[in-house]
C-alpha cells in the first residue's frame, strides 16, 4: 500500500502542470528586464510659486482636513491644467483636437530618444533645435524610432526654480531661452512619425518668439494630432538612445492639460 501511494504521488506530481513561476510568461519576463533597469524622474514637483507661463496665476493650495480635528490630512489645490511638468494635447490649441482624457494609454510608454543640445545652448541661449542636430543624433543612433518620445535636452531645466532665470529676460523684457524649429518638427512627426515631444523650457517656441506671443511652433505640432510634455527636468541622467519613457498624467473629461508624471527607464 505504500509503494503503490507513493508510486501515485509521484505520478500525480509529474503529470502537474508547470506554473508561472516555473515558466515566466512574456510580460513576466518583461516585469523583471524593467525592474532590474535605474528609474529616473523626469518630472519637477509643482508648488505655489514655480515657472510658468507668463500669463498664468499662481497655484494655490488649502488645506481642509487636519489629522488633530478630523483624523486625517486632506488638501485642495487649484491651479491651470499647464502646470509644473504638464501634458499639452491638441485641443490645447486647437478646436476640436483630443482632449487630455482622449490620449490613448499606449501613446504613454514609448521608446525614449534625447536630442543634446546643451553645449549649444551654453554658448547661444536663443538656440533651437536643427535638422543637423537630428541628422548627428541618427548618424550616431540610427534612424528616430517611428512611435518614439522625442526629448530636446538643454539643461535649462537647471535653473529650476528660479523665475527669472528660466525666463532670461533681458533689459529690454525680451526672453532668451532655446526651443524647437519648424524643420525639427516636421521632420520628426511626419517624417519619422513620433508619438511625443518634451523639452525643458515653458515653451516649444524659443524665448524671442514667445516674447512676441508667437505660437506658431506649439500650434503646428498640437495641429499633427500629437501631444507634448513641457518642463522635464533630469535629461542630463539618461542616455541619447536605448531609454524607454513612462509618461502619466490623470484624466480630467474634456481636458486642455495637466500635471504629469514622466519617468525614464534606463539600462
Amino acid at each position: 500500500m505504500r509503494v503503490s501511494s507513493l508510486a501515485l504521488g509521484l505520478s500525480l506530481l509529474l503529470t502537474a502542470p508547470v506554473f508561472a513561476a516555473d515558466r515566466p510568461t512574456p510580460l513576466e519576463r518583461a516585469y523583471e528586464t524593467l525592474h532590474a533597469s535605474r528609474f529616473v524622474d523626469l518630472t519637477h514637483a509643482f508648488a505655489p510659486g514655480i515657472p510658468h507661463w507668463k500669463g498664468f496665476g499662481d497655484e494655490g493650495v488649502k488645506t481642509l482636513f487636519t489629522y488633530d480635528k478630523a483624523g486625517f490630512w486632506a488638501q485642495e489645490f487649484s491651479h491651470v491644467g499647464q502646470w509644473g511638468t504638464h501634458v499639452d494635447p491638441p485641443a490645447h490649441f486647437i478646436k476640436g483636437g483630443r482632449t487630455v482624457d482622449q490620449i490613448r494609454p499606449d501613446e504613454m510608454f514609448l521608446r525614449l530618444v534625447v536630442i543634446d543640445v546643451h553645449d549649444k545652448v551654453a554658448k547661444n541661449p536663443d538656440y533651437v533645435l536643427t535638422l543637423d542636430d537630428i541628422r548627428a543624433w541618427e548618424r550616431r543612433h540610427g534612424a528616430v524610432p517611428a512611435g518614439a518620445f522625442v526629448a530636446l535636452r538643454t539643461d535649462w531645466s537647471k535653473r529650476w526654480p528660479d523665475e527669472a532665470a528660466m525666463q532670461n529676460l533681458d533689459a529690454h523684457g525680451v526672453a532668451h531661452y532655446p526651443g524647437w524649429s519648424r524643420p525639427a518638427l516636421h521632420y520628426l512627426y511626419e517624417v519619422r512619425k513620433i508619438t511625443a515631444s518634451g523639452h525643458e523650457t515653458t515653451d516649444t517656441d524659443p524665448g524671442l518668439a514667445v516674447t512676441r506671443d508667437d505660437y506658431t511652433l506649439e500650434r503646428y505640432l498640437l495641429s499633427t494630432n500629437h501631444y507634448q510634455i513641457e518642463l522635464l527636468a533630469n535629461l542630463d541622467q539618461v542616455p541619447e538612445a536605448g531609454a524607454l519613457v513612462m509618461v502619466s498624467f490623470p484624466k480630467p473629461a474634456g481636458g486642455s492639460g495637466f500635471p504629469a508624471r514622466v519617468v525614464a527607464i534606463v539600462p
